[in-house]
């Protein structure tokens, strides 16, 4: 019985380490870019695009699509590099625990 006990203080500790955790990293913000830097992006945690920044040289009218796909690079840059961030600091924190192979926090 204490063992059952013990695993369910484990849970709840773990349950209020990510509820932690996802709140850090809502509020954490990446920096993305592309074009050498002409386009950069800022996404929170979650992906969700923050700000934009594009250079003035290319606000030309023959250059729209070359704009377009910059910020659509600029963002996914960001949202990568988000993306890996939040699973190291999953990864850090499910260290240790007795996880089947392939699985993943959260569910």
């Amino acid at each position: 019985m204490r063992d059952l006990m013990g695993m369910m203080k484990q849970a709840k500790q773990l349950q209020e380490k990510m509820q932690e955790m996802q709140e850090e990293i809502a509020a954490t913000e990446v920096d993305g870019s592309s074009g050498g830097g002409l386009v950069a992006a800022v996404v929170d945690g979650k992906g969700g695009l923050k700000r934009l920044k594009i250079d003035p040289s290319l606000m030309k009218e023959e250059e729209v699509e070359i704009l377009e796909d910059l910020i659509v690079a600029a963002v996914g840059d960001a949202r990568g590099k988000a993306d890996q961030m939040m699973q190291e600091k999953m990864a850090e924190m499910t260290s240790g625990l007795p996880l089947p192979p392939g699985m993943k926090l959260p569910f």
